[in-house]
């Protein structure tokens, strides 16, 4: 009798607690999330002109030499593939790595010749889908952009900085770029002729 009373009760308590755990719970939090922060809970998603162009917390291509260019990505075959988030978990004695980064290094020299190539121009981050990039880098692209833009470098050195995010509380983490909304502001403020909007890069 007793066995059977135990049995009872543990197969109530199993579907209470995944009724309330696996069904309410998540319901619940679902719903304070979209009516209290329904941009953060959304994935803070962008669009323009009713057209989606990206995510704020996600890293995209560019490679268009109008634009600021986000972080390499190891993220999928082709890279920045939000369902397969990772880096490519090479040692840094790899000969892949090594190779990869030496010839993204040469390419970036190409362009800003004489000038230290920021690391993170060369090298993926863990996620691989990281938005952002530090001011270090941004400023490195700054003459390829500008040229493309018609823009004088110190302009758009300036306006590098105002998209610039500081430490969080003054102390947590590092300054940062978001490169989609660098990009977006770029296009509204210094249209190129001819240049691509980041919906086609």
């Amino acid at each position: 009798m007793h066995l059977r009373t135990n049995l009872v009760i543990s197969v109530l308590m199993v579907v209470v607690t995944t009724l309330l755990l696996g069904v309410v719970y998540p319901l619940l939090v679902t719903g304070l999330a979209q009516a209290l922060f329904p941009d953060r809970a959304n994935g803070q998603l962008i669009y323009r002109a009713g057209r989606l162009v990206g995510s704020r917390l996600l890293g995209q291509p560019f490679s268009s030499p109008g634009y600021f260019r986000s972080r390499p990505s190891a993220a999928g075959p082709a890279g920045y593939d939000a369902a397969a988030s990772g880096g490519t978990n090479l040692g840094p004695t790899n000969a892949a790595l090594v190779d990869a980064v030496r010839a993204r290094a040469d390419a970036a020299r190409l362009e800003n010749p004489g000038i230290p190539v920021p690391i993170d121009l060369v090298t993926s981050s863990a996620s691989g889908l990281d938005p952002h990039i530090s001011p270090a880098a941004a400023a490195f692209q700054v003459p390829r952009v500008a040229r493309e833009r018609g823009v004088a470098d110190a302009v758009l050195r300036q306006f590098v900085v105002e998209f610039t995010t500081p430490r969080d509380l003054g102390f947590l983490g590092e300054p940062r770029v978001n490169v989609l909304l660098l990009n977006l502001a770029l296009d509204e403020r210094y249209p190129a002729w001819g240049s691509s909007s980041p919906a086609n890069r």
